[in-house]
């Protein structure tokens, strides 16, 4: 790239993609001005860049920042900008508390995959004043302590894009604040997992909470699966009464469907088996692992796979409800496989709160999601002997060096 750059002058080019680069690689491209001269800075107006990490470690929050500060110094005429697509996890941009200073009043357009809720508040917080077109993809939109104060109207906003596949508690106090924000939205697109208290996402829910906001709208189009917790089963919405609420969306072509999972679904008890595997869509609650040790007494190996989170955790957290919960027991499990399962799994099974594993377990588990939920081994509520114990030192050493 450097010497088709350097070679010679293309006074048509406004456009330029770089894919599958790494994150210092990146840095130093836009430090370097060897490859974009006075000339090109202002000249280019589209950038695309998909950063690759090859699979090793995550972005940090100050590479992220240095990377964004960098892109607009040496283009100062960008207006529009893709940084993706990213579909991993570890891919996704995140700033933590250094977000990028830069502002821009010629950025129009922006892609971008985000790790968490709060990186997409501080794009938003003005310094991107002109943006029309914004397409956001979020790995994690979860309710925390940050508090933000940019509430201010996104009034240049015509399009707008949010596509998050983890299940969120936020609907109500992330989500549809910063939609509240976009009045003059023409163009909304949605795809989401929602977890709410006692409600489903219906038609009515949407024209009262969104659309109602939004008299410019031209364009809806949304992928929403709510889950909840109905404790009182006497009244339970159908999918008729569903579908009822949507029919007066206009040029619509929705398809809906609804269906339960009763808690007392599995029952009985099989005093033979001795191996378990658990796959669902649906995440696995804490009484749901209760019930299979009272189902499979004699478990001896268990395999679990699900990459949903717990909603019950997460209406627990949100509510502020220090719940004590029965500790689970496996008296005769000796192997448990956790390697396809998502890390509140992890947190199920090694803090002490919630169960209690035999000594000589063998555990097949995740290094770095293992070393996420212990808070690098030192967590007290987890079962570091059990942790430590299925880990040997080839092992150690190799997820040490990544």
């Amino acid at each position: 790239m450097e010497r088709i750059l350097c070679t010679t002058y293309y006074p048509n080019l406004s456009g330029i993609g770089l894919y599958n680069i790494d994150i210092e690689r990146a840095i130093n491209i836009f430090s370097d001005e060897c490859f974009f001269t006075c000339t090109y800075k202002n000249q280019i107006s589209s950038l695309i860049i998909d950063i690759n990490t090859n699979g090793e470690q995550s972005l940090t929050g100050n590479e992220n920042t240095l990377l964004f500060t960098r892109i607009f110094t040496t283009f100062t005429n960008l207006r529009i900008l893709n940084i993706g697509p990213s579909s991993i996890c570890y891919q996704h941009l995140s700033f933590n508390l250094s977000p990028p200073t830069v502002i821009s009043s010629t950025l129009l357009e922006l892609h971008v995959c985000l790790s968490r809720f709060h990186d997409c508040l501080h794009l938003l917080d003005g310094r991107f004043d002109q943006l029309r077109i914004f397409h956001v993809k979020i790995a994690f939109i979860e309710l925390s302590s940050l508090i933000f104060n940019n509430k201010g109207k996104l009034s240049n906003l015509r399009s707008f894009t949010l596509f998050c596949d983890n299940t969120t508690d936020g609907y109500y106090q992330l989500i549809l604040p910063l939609l509240h924000r976009m009045s003059n939205l023409e163009e909304l697109d949605l795809s989401l997992l929602v977890w709410t208290d006692n409600t489903f996402i219906d038609g009515n829910n949407l024209k009262f909470n969104i659309i109602h906001h939004m008299p410019l709208l031209k364009r809806f189009t949304f992928n929403i699966h709510s889950s909840t917790h109905f404790y009182n089963q006497d009244n339970l919405p159908s999918n008729e009464y569903i579908q009822e609420t949507l029919k007066n969306f206009e040029n619509k072509q929705i398809i809906s469907s609804i269906d339960y999972f009763h808690e007392n679904k599995y029952s009985g008890m099989f005093n033979s088996v001795r191996r378990v595997s658990l796959f669902d869509e649906r995440s696995f609650e804490h009484e749901f692992f209760l019930r299979i040790t009272q189902s499979f007494p004699f478990m001896e190996k268990l395999i679990l796979i699900n990459n949903k989170r717990q909603n019950n955790k997460q209406f627990r957290k949100s509510k502020n409800i220090n719940q004590d919960l029965s500790i689970i027991e496996y008296p005769y499990l000796i192997e448990l496989d956790l390697s396809k399962a998502q890390k509140d799994y992890y947190e199920q099974f090694l803090f002490d709160i919630k169960t209690c594993l035999p000594n000589n377990i063998r555990v097949n588990m995740d290094y770095r999601l293992v070393k996420k939920v212990t808070r690098n081994f030192r967590r007290p509520t987890t079962r570091m002997g059990l942790v430590e114990g299925n880990l040997n030192e080839k092992e150690k050493q190799l997820f040490m060096k990544k």
